[in-house]
């Protein structure tokens, strides 16, 4: 084969590789839901949330305070930079930390509980670019 033709296949592999991960992760909307706000403690708002999200990706955010999840429905994979993807299945909880770049990720949808201890007037999570 000439080197050309290997040139052109390798660009093509590579498209089609590319387009292929575009499509497996497709940011879809996480719909959160409060339930409960409390104004404490000092300094912070405590937010209560029913969370959903359909299959996809929830895109890369962050917190400007914890979150503590309880998976109630379906599977979610936690995608923190970094580290391992980790996966939790109903009936399990898991911890995002203040500032920690991360997304939610599903495979056939999920529902959440969460509760995020936030600071006052900071917005509960803050889409990070792509």
């Amino acid at each position: 084969m000439s080197q050309r033709l290997l040139i052109a296949i390798g660009a093509v592999a590579s498209i089609a590789a590319a387009d292929a991960f575009a499509a497996e992760k497709k940011i879809v909307t996480l719909q959160r839901t409060p339930i409960q706000v409390v104004e404490f403690p000092e300094g912070y708002t405590t937010t209560t949330a029913h969370a959903t999200l359909p299959p996809g990706c929830s895109g890369r955010h962050t917190h400007p305070g914890i979150d503590v999840g309880y998976v109630l429905e379906g599977d979610i994979i936690l995608k923190i930079d970094g580290k391992p993807d980790q996966v939790f299945k109903a009936g399990q909880s898991f911890v995002t930390l203040p500032g920690i770049v991360h997304e939610a990720c599903t495979d056939g949808g999920f529902k959440i509980m969460s509760t995020y201890v936030m600071e006052r007037g900071k917005p509960l999570a803050t889409q990070v670019p792509q």
